[in-house]
C-alpha cells in the first residue's frame, strides 16, 4: 500500500491523499502484549489541521456528499463496506498488536465498521422532510440538512468500529467530517482511511488525523470552521471540549464513561450470568466503557455466585492478542498503573480480593482478572471508572435497595439484570437510570439499537435510526399561495 503504510511509517488520510507530519514528527506505537515498538505513525499539527479545514469546507461548499444523489451516496457507503472487509485480513493483525485485543476481536472490529456503512449506507436514501398543513394559503415543508464540517475525535478501544459507528451517519447525512485518531493505536483506523481512498470518496469529505489530544483534538474542537463535534472518551476530556465548544456554540454529541451495574436476582440462572461476566468484564481486558463493572447479587446467592466468578476469573487463559487468549493485555502502562492504583484502594476501603488484584508478573501491560467482593457502594472503585477487567461485588436484600445501588452512581450508560420474572425485567429495566439496559445478556442488542447515556455518561444517541437525527438539523420552508 504505497503511500499508506511503509518503512514503518502510518501517514495522515488528509482530504485523499497520503501526507507526513508536520515537520516529519511521528508517534511512536507500541505492541503492549510485547512492550515493544511496533512502528510510528505521522504526527498531524496547527499545518495539517489546517489543510483538512479548507478541504472539509471546500468539500461542503461544493456540495460533494450533501448534493450527491442519494442513491449513488448510498452505493459509495456500500463500496466502503466491501473495500473493508477486503482489508480486513490485512488490518486485523495490525491493530491486535497495536491495541493488544485478541486477533478475533480485531477481526470483529473490521466487520463491525463494515456493518455500519451497511446500514446507514441503506438509510442514505431515506432522510426525509415532512409537510406541515396550515390551511390552503400556504405550503409548509421540512429539509434534513447536514450541519457542514463534523469533527470526530476516537477513543483507542475501539479505534476502527466507533471511527464507523460517527462517520458512517455522518456521511449519509451528507457532511464532511473530520477524524483525530487515538496515539496509542492509529494504525487500523487508518486502514479505514485506506477503504474510503478505494472507494473513492471525493477529495476532502473525510480526513483522518494521527495526533496528540490535548494539542491536535483540542485545536480541531475550538476551530470555529467546525459545525458539529463527536467524542467518545472519557468525562474530563468531554467536559473540556464541551467548554471549548461553548465558545464557539458547537452542537455535540457525547458518549463518556460508564460505572454500569448487573442486578443479579436470587433466581437467575448462573450459567448465563457467568457467560455474560466473562465478556461484559474481561473483554479486550475490560476497557469499554459498558462494561459489567459493578455486579449487585442478592444475598441469599451472593457467596456462590462471587465463588463462581473468582473461578471464571482464575481459570482465564493469558496471553498476546494474536494467541487467541481469554485475556489480554491493557493498551497502555499508563493504563496498567491507573488499573492497578485504583484497584488498590478497594482493599482499603474492606473489599474483599476473590481473584487477582495486581498486575501479572510478566512481559506486556497485564493485569490480573480481577473480583472484587464486599464491595463498599460509596468507596472509589464503585464509584469511578476504573477500565479495566475489574468487578465489583456487592450484596442486597431487597429490589429496591438494587435498583438504589445501580443508580447511584454519576454515570448512566448501561444497566442489565438477570431473573426468570419476566415482569420483575420490565418493572426494574424501567426504573434503571440508563440509557440502554440489558436483561439476562449482557451486550445485548446490535448496530440498530440506540447507544447513549445520561448524567456524565454523556447525551445524544449513536446507533440505530436514532442516530442520524444526531448528524441533520431541520429546516423549515413555509411559502404563502396568498394572492
Amino acid at each position: 500500500m504505497t503511500g499508506f503504510l511503509n518503512d514503518g511509517l502510518a501517514r495522515n488520510f488528509l482530504a485523499g491523499s497520503w501526507v507526513e507530519g508536520d515537520g516529519g514528527a511521528v508517534i511512536a506505537v507500541e505492541d503492549p502484549g510485547l512492550e515493544e515498538h511496533m512502528a510510528d505513525c505521522a504526527q498531524a499539527g496547527e499545518a495539517s489541521l489546517a489543510r483538512a479545514l479548507d478541504a472539509a469546507r471546500a468539500s461542503v461548499d461544493r456540495g460533494d456528499l450533501a448534493d450527491m444523489n442519494p442513491h449513488a451516496r448510498a452505493r459509495m457507503m456500500q463500496r466502503i463496506a466491501t473495500e473493508i472487509r477486503a482489508l480486513a485480513e490485512e488490518g486485523a493483525p495490525l491493530l491486535c498488536r497495536e491495541s493488544g485485543k485478541a486477533l478475533s476481536a480485531a477481526r470483529d472490529e473490521f466487520e463491525e465498521a463494515a456493518a455500519y456503512f451497511e446500514y446507514y449506507g441503506g438509510m442514505a436514501d431515506k432522510l426525509e422532510g415532512k409537510s406541515i398543513p396550515l390551511g390552503p394559503d400556504y405550503a409548509d415543508y421540512t429539509l434534513l440538512e447536514p450541519y457542514g464540517v463534523s469533527a470526530q475525535i476516537v477513543p483507542w478501544n475501539f479505534p476502527v468500529s466507533i471511527a464507523a459507528r460517527s462517520l458512517a451517519p455522518s456521511m449519509a447525512a451528507g457532511n464532511a467530517t473530520i477524524i483525530k485518531s487515538p496515539e496509542l493505536d492509529p494504525i487500523g483506523l487508518a486502514m479505514l482511511g485506506r477503504a474510503l481512498e478505494r472507494a473513492e470518496v471525493p477529495a476532502g469529505a473525510v480526513s483522518i488525523l494521527n495526533g496528540i489530544g490535548f494539542d491536535l483534538g483540542a485545536r480541531l474542537v475550538a476551530s470555529s470552521e467546525i459545525d458539529q463535534i463527536v467524542f467518545t472518551g472519557s468525562v474530563p476530556t468531554g467536559q473540556a471540549i464541551l467548554h471549548a465548544a461553548a465558545e464557539t456554540v458547537t452542537p455535540s454529541l457525547m458518549e463518556l464513561g460508564g460505572k454500569s451495574a448487573a442486578l443479579v436476582f436470587e433466581d437467575a440462572d448462573l450459567d448465563t450470568f457467568v457467560a455474560s461476566l466473562q465478556s461484559g468484564i474481561f473483554y479486550n481486558a475490560g476497557q469499554v466503557c459498558s462494561a459489567m463493572a459493578r455486579v449487585l447479587v442478592h444475598r441469599s446467592i451472593y457467596e456462590a455466585v462471587v465463588e463462581r466468578a473468582a473461578a471464571l476469573a482464575n481459570g482465564l487463559s493469558v496471553g498476546h492478542g494474536l494467541d487467541e487468549p481469554d485475556h489480554t493485555p491493557l493498551a497502555s502502562s499508563l493504563q496498567l498503573t491507573s488499573v492497578a492504583e485504583l484497584t488498590s484502594t478497594a482493599r482499603q476501603d474492606g473489599a474483599r480480593v476473590a481473584a487477582g488484584g495486581a498486575p501479572l508478573d510478566r512481559k506486556g501491560h497485564f493485569m490480573a482478572p480481577t473480583i472484587l467482593a464486599d464491595v463498599n457502594p460509596a468507596s472509589r472503585v464503585a464509584q469511578e471508572e476504573i477500565f479495566g477487567p475489574v468487578a465489583c461485588f456487592t450484596p442486597f436484600d431487597t429490589e429496591a435497595e438494587a435498583i438504589a445501588m445501580a443508580n447511584g452512581t454519576d454515570f448512566g450508560l448501561v444497566a442489565g439484570l438477570f431473573t426468570k420474572d419476566l415482569a420483575r425485567s420490565h418493572r426494574v429495566a424501567r426504573r434503571l437510570r440508563a440509557g440502554q439496559v440489558f436483561v439476562n445478556e449482557w451486550f445485548a442488542g446490535g448496530i440498530s439499537t440506540p447507544f447513549g447515556g445520561v448524567g456524565k455518561s454523556g447525551f445524544g444517541r449513536e446507533k440505530g435510526l436514532e442516530a442520524l437525527q444526531n448528524y441533520v438539523r431541520t429546516k423549515n420552508i413555509a411559502i404563502s399561495l396568498k394572492g
